[in-house]
């Protein structure tokens, strides 16, 4: 993301830049679950490591050919605390809410205080630094606090309705490991086919209305599997697939183009690396939070007879999600929005210069 933040300046074709790297993530969305369901099944569940190795050496080799260096004029100082604070402040929030639902309160709790205490920590200890790893003045702009509410919201919504479906296709219908993963293309396809169209809309017409059509789409396709227990009925299960994958399609550009306009252009990159941790910190979040909930529900039950009922209120949780981001969009795409964001970007480039002249002095 911040390779295409500093790559393609202009705000149109950055959207569509966007649009095409959300489209490449449909189609790995589709070839994963089947190159996976081919290794396993042929050569064993070892092999879809290995596969990893030709892909990373690849990239290695594309980005020494293709990808234009863009480092910053003045190298930002390191924050070893801050970085400290972050993995203790997610990693002990996650234990907690793994372990909740068969831990005693007792055992939980020091890893809630212990969360509680890193958070407290790192808005008392990064304000004060000069070069802060998060600088908290990103969040006075609406459209940037928006992107990351929606990017968490949107992730936590992927991770635990990949989580429940591959459960629920495996360990319920007996489906095996490719048969599932060719369950997961009426959502991947999707996928592919509206994330570009959202980064047209979003480099022509803004990020409101991808934003609206992402969270409609997956607030429905959450109600679906809630009210109506979709995943009981073929036709019901493949609309609802759909429904979640043309609203994570048309969801991901506007994320970033979102969270980096207005932003100066020494700070774009800086803001586009929060989006991305923000998608990142909201699938690990999701799978934790719906697993939990979803282990809360079974219990000692067999997953064939517990699932359906057990799952409800995780759906109802992927609901919300999808809700929050219709909200979001709705609240933080307008005028008064861009008006915060414009005035953020201002006091973060005067601070910039503030801090180039002390430099220089």
């Amino acid at each position: 993301m911040s390779i295409i933040t500093n790559t393609f300046t202009d705000p149109r074709e950055r959207a569509r830049a966007i649009g095409l790297w959300g489209a490449v993530v449909g189609i790995s969305m589709a070839a994963g679950p089947l190159v996976g369901g081919v290794l396993v099944e042929s050569v064993g569940w070892r092999s879809i490591f290995w596969v990893n190795l030709p892909v990373g050496l690849a990239a290695l080799l594309l980005t020494w050919r293709f990808v234009p260096e863009s480092r910053a004029p003045k190298a930002r100082r390191p924050d070893p605390v801050g970085q400290v604070l972050v993995i203790v402040l997610f990693g002990a929030l996650t234990y907690a809410i793994i372990e909740a639902p068969h831990a005693s309160a007792t055992a939980v709790a020091p890893y809630a205080v212990l969360a509680l205490a890193a958070l407290v920590a790192l808005l008392l200890y990064e304000p004060r630094r000069r070069e802060p790893l998060i600088d908290l003045r990103f969040f006075r702009s609406a459209p940037f606090s928006g992107a990351t509410v929606t990017a968490v919201s949107s992730f936590a919504a992927l991770g635990g309705f990949l989580f429940l479906s591959t459960l629920y296709l495996q360990n319920v219908r007996g489906l095996s490991a490719l048969d599932a993963g060719l369950w997961m293309l009426p959502m991947a396809v999707p996928t592919f086919l509206c994330a570009p169209l959202s980064g047209r809309l979003v480099g022509s017409r803004g990020p409101r209305l991808p934003l609206l059509i992402a969270g409609t789409a997956m607030t429905v396709s959450g109600l679906l599997f809630a009210l109506f227990e979709a995943e009981t009925s073929n036709p019901t299960l493949f609309l609802g697939y759909v429904l979640f994958g043309v609203g994570f399609g048309f969801v991901n550009a506007p994320i970033t183009n979102t969270a980096v306009s207005g932003m100066p252009v020494a700070q774009a990159g800086v803001a586009s690396a929060v989006a991305s941790t923000s998608r990142q910190l909201g699938q690990a979040l999701g799978v934790a939070v719906i697993g939990a909930v979803l282990a809360a529900g079974v219990g000692s039950s067999s997953y064939a007879d517990a699932f359906v009922p057990a799952a409800r209120p995780a759906w109802w949780i992927l609901a919300a999600c999808g809700l929050a981001v219709l909200v979001t969009g709705a609240l933080t795409s307008g005028r008064w929005a861009r008006a915060t964001a414009e005035r953020a970007a201002e006091r973060l480039e005067s601070a910039e210069i503030r801090q180039s002249a002390g430099a220089v002095a």
